[in-house]
């Protein structure tokens, strides 16, 4: 395991178009995600340790920004050769065990991970209602297996201000993981 951080946020970059298949067998682009209020990318993968400690409570952030008009999506850009874990049939199998509301989508090329910058798995990009990078940074301070709710909820917090104001707060924290595995 290469533990990596995020680099800090480039508020206003725009998001970049792409067009990935999904766990459900849906294609979707960035235009067809976007919520009215915004939209939350993340890269992760099914073998993380990181990623598997922080899980339940994703899936409770992009559920509550649901509410928020604020649409979210997982991308998978692992080698899945060399990560097995990380295969399309496991992620349908994550993406129904979790209870996923948000798709779940493969980047085989890794082309859009190359295209965001990622770093990580975890990585968070926030999006306000134009499509501009207002955070990129972690869902909390929950460390592999080190995780409570009573910590700050700062993703949630963060694109919740996003949806209210279409900025993201200006003190960040990066998102710290597993280096995405490339080809």
């Amino acid at each position: 395991m290469s533990e990596k951080s995020t680099p800090i946020c480039t508020f206003g970059q725009n998001a970049y178009d792409f067009e990935l298949g999904c766990t459900n067998g849906k294609n979707w682009t960035l235009n067809s995600l976007k919520g009215e209020n915004g939209l939350l990318i993340f890269f992760i993968c099914n073998h993380c340790p990181f990623v598997k400690a922080i899980i339940p409570k994703l899936v409770k952030v992009t559920d509550s920004l649901l509410e928020h008009g604020i649409n979210s999506v997982g991308i998978m850009s692992n080698n899945t050769e060399e990560y097995p874990e990380d295969s399309f049939d496991n992620m349908k199998r994550v993406a129904e065990k979790n209870k996923f509301s948000f798709p779940y989508l493969l980047d085989k090329t890794q082309e859009t991970a190359k295209k965001y910058g990622a770093v990580c798995t975890p990585d968070f990009f926030g999006y306000n209602q134009s499509l501009e990078l207002q955070y990129r940074g972690r869902l909390d301070a929950t460390r592999m297996s080190v995780t409570s709710d009573d910590l700050e909820p700062e993703l949630l917090n963060a694109m919740i201000e996003v949806a209210k104001t279409g900025k993201g707060p200006a003190k960040q924290n990066p998102s710290v993981g597993c280096s995405i595995k490339w080809k």
